[in-house]
């Protein structure tokens, strides 16, 4: 289940996806991926976003939930949502060099299930939790929770093993360091999760690291051109001072990818378009732009760079 469209900063972590399925539906794409590898499978694909009016509706079908989501408003809502099912929920969680995984609501020996609320009752503020864009996480780390992860489905459903269901795994992939922390149900936490799916659907679960925003365009040399004298459009170089050739004959300001962050708060225009030398670099800046400036209407990213202009247009 995702609504979400494949960009170039993804390709680094998600090795569903290549360079040719940038601007594609992930849900998709991955499901067509997978099918590939195992065409004996059904695959479901839902491209959609999820939410307290569908959650309940797509979870109810399946035995086993994997939780694979970036943002804590996410990862409540699916919580809830099998807690009310009672569906076995397969957790993942990574930020920069950790990662964490764990098994909720799987009965324990006294038929007692426990859940997110438990190890974590409220999400955290705004001010607890690093920015997203400053975060980051290393490529390697979400294909080795993921295949964490994969392997507590099947234990789960070969029924061989013991799961992580009560036992909460944090390694650190920096140092090789692997701890666990047990937890069990707690009282009160049921208070938390909406009793039924008439107050579940009533639920409000903040955006936390919402990638959500202004979309962005990848444009040829040709709409570039068109675009660029364009009111309240800002044309930013993100190439650093040495690097050649040099855009002439078109208003811009150079912004080198190097202190693009530390420039953010001079970046005030309604629409901006970026480029840089392949297309690269102007694509991360302008993600960037997406999650630190909601301001902007409009975000474009010349695709070839300014390489593919000169092989249209004279500089």
């Amino acid at each position: 289940v995702d609504d979400d469209l494949v960009s170039l900063s993804n390709l680094h972590r998600q090795i569903l996806f290549s360079a040719d399925d940038i601007g594609g539906q992930k849900a998709e794409i991955a499901a067509g991926r997978l099918g590939q590898l195992n065409p004996d499978i059904e695959i479901t694909s839902y491209p959609v976003r999820l939410n307290v009016d569908n959650a309940l509706d797509i979870i109810s079908g399946y035995d086993i939930v994997v939780d694979g989501t970036d943002n804590f408003s996410s990862r409540y809502m699916i919580n809830d949502a099998c807690a009310l099912l009672q569906k076995a929920l397969v957790f993942g969680a990574v930020s920069q060099f950790e990662g964490q995984v764990t098994v909720f609501n799987v009965p324990d020996s006294d038929g007692k299930r426990s859940n997110y609320r438990d190890l974590f009752p409220e999400p955290p503020g705004d001010d607890e939790i690093p920015n997203c864009a400053q975060a980051g996480v290393l490529g390697v780390l979400p294909g080795i929770v993921g295949t964490m992860q994969a392997a507590e489905v099947i234990k789960l459903i070969t029924g061989i093993g013991t799961s992580l269901s009560g036992k909460l795994l944090t390694f650190n992939i920096l140092n090789n360091q692997y701890y666990e922390v047990a937890y069990a149900p707690s009282s009160g936490t049921h208070t938390l999760i909406p009793a039924d799916k008439a107050a579940f659907v009533t639920m409000h679960y903040k955006e936390s690291c919402s990638t959500t925003g202004t979309a962005i365009v990848e444009i040829d040399a040709s709409q570039f051109k068109e675009l660029v004298g364009k009111p309240s459009t800002l044309v930013i170089d993100v190439r650093e001072e040495h690097e050649v050739p040099r855009m002439t004959g078109i208003e811009h300001k150079v912004i080198p990818m190097s202190s693009f962050y530390n420039e953010l708060e001079n970046i005030e225009a309604e629409n901006v378009i970026l480029f840089c030398q392949h297309g690269i670099r102007s694509m991360y800046a302008a993600e960037l732009l997406q999650e630190e400036k909601p301001g902007i209407k409009k975000l474009y990213s010349l695709k070839g760079g300014i390489t593919r202009w000169v092989s249209e247009f004279d500089l």
